[in-house]
């Protein structure tokens, strides 16, 4: 008994650690009084800095299950751990000037923000239904509070509801799928499932129907067209911080959800929703990019630019099994790092009681702060996919993993959304470098945010400078 213990505290220590620490996040932002704001932070960073330890320092070389394989510590795990924890470190980071000149409550937010980070590591080592969904009903509940962490703001309010009413229908939807696979599997560990299903027997039909409902869930995460509709409405309606949180670390529980069912619990139906998400990935990739174009929002076409992303995300699942998987997950990476330097580049334009919402507002940036304006351009060309930078060797290994599957078709409709998807990251540099600002006053922001940017958009720039080594290590983990 005291040996299962302690093999279950080491494997759950990360989040051990992410739970003690938002509850001390609460009780220091309660009683520290008017020091609380800078308490808080410290002790949210503290908690990642911890959890990131923990992690790290755990044997995740070979599958660890516990209880009855419900959750495990496997090296992709540990990965999107590790990854989960470093981003929201750079959130915490990016957002604290934010929060601190709009006098909003910092330990809501960091207590949010952590139980949200717990949802992400419980569904990195989800090993059965029943996990996930908790682990999945945990990051949707604490997005849903962040949304609407602004009290006074209508629009925060109106994103939240939309969010919540949405997330609630196709967590149902996800359930009942998860239903029906129990119903004919008789088990919800995703061992247990492809075990049953490999016996073969009756029920292929009803399987087909979960599948259908199941994949309905994970589309909805990733926010995938025609289960989009969330996503403009929140990265313009919440507050500028919570859109950067909303825009990266879920995106990391995304690709853990997708990976835990499809590939973990579901592989023998491969050839069945391998045609659903071509689907998906090809809508993602029309309608992301072309309503892109029409957005005078800049937050609203980073949302409708972040749909077409998914796009590439689902296209590598699409060629499991000749290394799609692998570009998914450096596709992922890649998209959330690229992701936060953006929105990074955003904040630096927000100041006390000013929203830099408006693609206007990058108006003459060039001459307002010409170090910056190169560094929102590199981010923008990377999105785009121009080497050298990340963007692009992420979109060559999809490209390259559709080719090896002999998908052809799908490659050439990847490469036909990624030039009409330039217009609109082009135009952000044009209105930077060539347009006059609408306020011609320099600025300089907060030494944090300022360094954390320049060295955000430095790693974009190294990893496709020398883009091997991510990738390899994608491909070792997922071995």
């Amino acid at each position: 008994m005291n040996t299962s213990l302690m093999a279950f505290v080491s494997v759950t220590m990360p989040e051990i650690v992410v739970g003690a620490g938002l509850c001390a996040v609460l009780l220091g932002g309660l009683f520290a009084g008017s020091r609380s704001r800078d308490l808080t932070y410290l002790l949210a960073m503290a908690t990642l800095v911890l959890g990131a330890w923990a992690t790290a320092t755990t044997d995740a070389g070979t599958v660890s299950a516990i209880p009855g394989g419900a959750f495990v510590l496997d090296p992709v795990a540990r990965l999107l751990k590790l990854f989960a924890f470093a981003l929201a470190a750079v959130v915490f980071v990016y957002s604290r000037s934010y929060l601190q000149d709009r006098a909003l409550d910092a330990g809501d937010f960091y207590v949010l923000a952590l139980f949200a980070l717990l949802g992400v590591l419980v569904l990195a080592s989800s090993g059965s239904f029943l996990m996930l969904y908790l682990g999945l009903e945990t990051l949707s509940l604490a997005l849903y509070g962040l949304v609407a962490f602004e009290r006074d703001a209508a629009r925060g309010a109106e994103a939240a509801m939309k969010y919540f009413v949405l997330g609630a229908i196709a967590s149902g939807c996800l359930l009942y799928g998860i239903s029906i696979v129990y119903g004919v599997t008789g088990h919800v560990d995703f061992d247990g499932v492809a075990a049953a299903m490999g016996s073969g027997g009756e029920g292929q039909t009803a399987l087909l129907l979960g599948l259908c409902f199941i994949v309905l869930g994970i589309a909805f995460k990733f926010g995938a067209v025609p289960f989009h509709m969330w996503v403009p409405d929140v990265y313009e309606g919440a507050p500028t911080c919570v859109t950067l949180f909303i825009a990266t670390v879920p995106k990391l529980a995304a690709f853990a959800l997708a990976l835990r069912v499809l590939l973990d619990g579901l592989a023998l139906m491969q050839g069945d929703w391998q045609v659903i998400l071509a689907a998906l990935a090809v809508l993602s990739l029309g309608i992301g990019n072309v309503v892109a174009i029409a957005q005078t929002n800049i937050r609203r076409m980073l949302a409708y630019s972040a749909i077409g992303h998914v796009g590439f995300i689902l296209l590598g699942f699409v060629a499991a099994g000749a290394g799609g998987v692998e570009a998914a997950l450096f596709y992922t990476l890649a998209y959330v790092i690229m992701t936060a330097a953006a929105f990074g580049s955003i904040l630096l334009l927000c100041g006390p009681g000013r929203e830099a919402d408006a693609i206007d507002d990058f108006r003459g940036l060039n001459r307002r702060n010409p170090w910056f304006a190169v560094l929102m351009m590199l981010v923008m060309v990377s999105m785009i996919g121009v080497p050298p930078l990340v963007g692009f060797y992420a979109k060559w290994w999809v490209l390259s993993a559709l080719l090896d599957a002999g998908h052809l078709w799908l490659a050439v409709v990847g490469i036909l959304f990624s030039v009409i998807g330039a217009f609109y990251y082009l135009r952000v540099i044009r209105m930077m470098y060539f347009e006059d600002a609408l306020d011609g006053t320099p600025f300089t922001p907060a030494l944090d945010l300022r360094l954390l940017v320049t060295a955000n958009v430095a790693v974009v720039l190294a990893l496709g400078l020398f883009p091997g080594s991510l990738l390899e290590f994608c491909e070792r983990v997922l071995s």
